[in-house]
């Protein structure tokens, strides 16, 4: 019999993504209406965006602006000429009964993004993915059932037309992807980059980053791609490689099983773990796109892209590249590091008051990072300071205080306390006349400790350093007390 790990590795999935992105404009696309989330539901709407008779749509230009940073950084080129399309389908949260998208001639086009695989020891590997286009777009509204999460089963169904009109850049990519990991990677990077560039809060659970999957499944060395299937209704990276991962192992399944896989859309149930049939899917010729009349063709100059591309900020790739190379930090540090630009700032700061990297990245990517978690808490929350880190570290270097000393006192570092009132009259005991007499009284308070010591039983050298450091309120220096401990049991 063949068992499911050989079938499974007769077949490759063949995966790209589909990925909308809210831009964090103030104002809607089209219109001036707020985009503020959370609000009274169908309080944030104009005539513009309910498509009343006789309303002309407007481009905000700051959605040009962010559209066309978020290619920059895309790696994608830049379309000197571009126009929006009408995008025609009926449905309830559509008021207008089209969608004002862009169809054949996007902002941006034919990029790539860098995404790094790691495995079990902690070893990354580039992969470059591609990405097909970049296109500006408006949301629509939003579907609320009573009963259930689906329109099948609910009793009634109310509709907020709040989010229709918020703009949205659409991103799709090449079917460049091969797993689950590899997915989740590619949309954690993509959300890394629109909020380094600041276009973006990526908040996957407010809806403002959303991905769609298309996958497929196909023979090893087949050229040909196997029928494509869509999921939706995926809210995190995880809920993405597991809906990834099943769809996988149900299209091989149906393949072996001579079953026919349709083109469809299906949904991810997070409850049961599964994809479920929503409805088949529509091919571009069923939206009957034509160009927006309403809204003149889009011209970006030379002069204008070239001002845009110089306020591009360092991006996650080039500071991971850059803290590799220039910092000699590990794969692990450099992506905890950059995973939020806050982060990343904080770091950079530490390191600018004279903080050692790797110190520095140790204690943000371990201690403080621990702390942040628990708390809930942003960077940029605590009171612990980057100078004042950078103060800590150098006190540790210099044996000043230890390490241990260091980590009792950071609650209070952490709450605002100055590492001077911290560490106030604790500083370390590193002279000898002082330290000497205190091993020798210790070792003449412990006569039997002292006899078995001599007699084998070398482990209780840490008793004796531990005494030392007791009667010291572990002022003591450790590294100069089990020196000095060391040769006077051995004297």
């Amino acid at each position: 019999m063949t068992s499911a790990t050989t079938v499974k590795t007769q077949y490759e999935a063949i995966i790209g993504l589909e990925t909308h992105c809210q831009l964090s404009t103030n104002t809607k696309i089209f219109s001036n209406s707020s985009t503020a989330f959370g609000a009274e539901p169908n309080t944030n709407i104009d005539p513009v965006c309910m498509g009343l008779p006789g309303v002309l749509p407007v481009l905000n230009q700051k959605v040009l602006e962010y559209a066309v940073k978020a290619g920059l950084a895309l790696n994608c080129q830049i379309a000197e000429y571009s126009k929006f399309d009408r995008k025609q389908y009926f449905y309830p949260d559509l008021p207008k009964n089209y969608q004002i998208s862009q169809y054949d001639l996007p902002i941006a086009e034919h990029g790539w993004i860098e995404i790094q695989l790691v495995d079990a020891e902690g070893n990354a590997t580039p992969k470059r993915i591609g990405i097909t286009r970049l296109h500006m777009e408006e949301d629509a509204g939003k579907l609320v059932h009573a009963g259930s999460e689906r329109l099948a089963g609910s009793t009634y169904s109310l509709v907020d037309y709040n989010r229709a009109g918020v703009p949205l850049v659409e991103i799709v990519s090449e079917p460049d992807l091969r797993s689950g990991q590899e997915a989740a990677e590619y949309a954690q990077e993509l959300r890394r980059i629109v909020r380094y560039l600041g276009v973006s809060d990526g908040n996957m659970q407010e809806g403002s980053l959303r991905c769609d999957v298309n996958i497929s499944v196909r023979p090893v060395g087949q050229k040909k791609f196997g029928t494509k299937v869509e999921i939706k209704n995926m809210n995190s990276f995880n809920a993405i490689q597991r809906a990834i991962e099943y769809e996988i192992e149900r299209q091989i399944a149906a393949v072996e099983a001579g079953e026919r896989i349709i083109q469809e859309t299906r949904l991810w149930e997070e409850g049961s773990q599964r994809t479920i049939s929503m409805r088949v899917k529509e091919g571009s010729s069923d939206y009957r796109y034509f160009p927006e009349p309403d809204l003149a063709p889009i011209e970006v100059s030379s002069a204008q892209l070239a001002q845009w591309r110089s306020e591009l900020p360092e991006l996650p790739k080039q500071k991971r590249h850059r803290y590799e190379a220039e910092l000699g930090l590990s794969t692990y540090d450099t992506r905890v590091l950059t995973e939020d630009q806050p982060v990343a700032d904080y770091f950079e700061s530490a390191i600018a008051a004279g903080a050692n990297p790797k110190a520095a990245a140790n204690w943000i990517t371990q201690d403080i990072a621990a702390y942040l978690n628990k708390q809930k808490l942003s960077i940029t929350a605590i009171g612990l300071t980057p100078e004042y880190l950078a103060d800590v570290i150098t006190r540790i270097e210099q044996g000043k205080i230890s390490n241990a000393q260091a980590k009792q006192k950071l609650p209070d570092l952490l709450n605002g306390v100055a590492p001077e009132q911290a560490f106030a009259g604790q500083e370390l005991i590193t002279d000898l006349s002082v330290l000497e007499p205190i091993v020798d009284e210790v070792i003449a308070a412990n006569p039997k400790e002292l006899e078995k010591y001599r007699g084998g039983n070398i482990n209780l050298k840490g008793f004796f350093v531990g005494q030392v450091l007791k009667k010291t309120s572990k002022r003591a220096d450790p590294k100069l007390t089990n020196e000095l401990v060391e040769k006077k049991l051995n004297a």
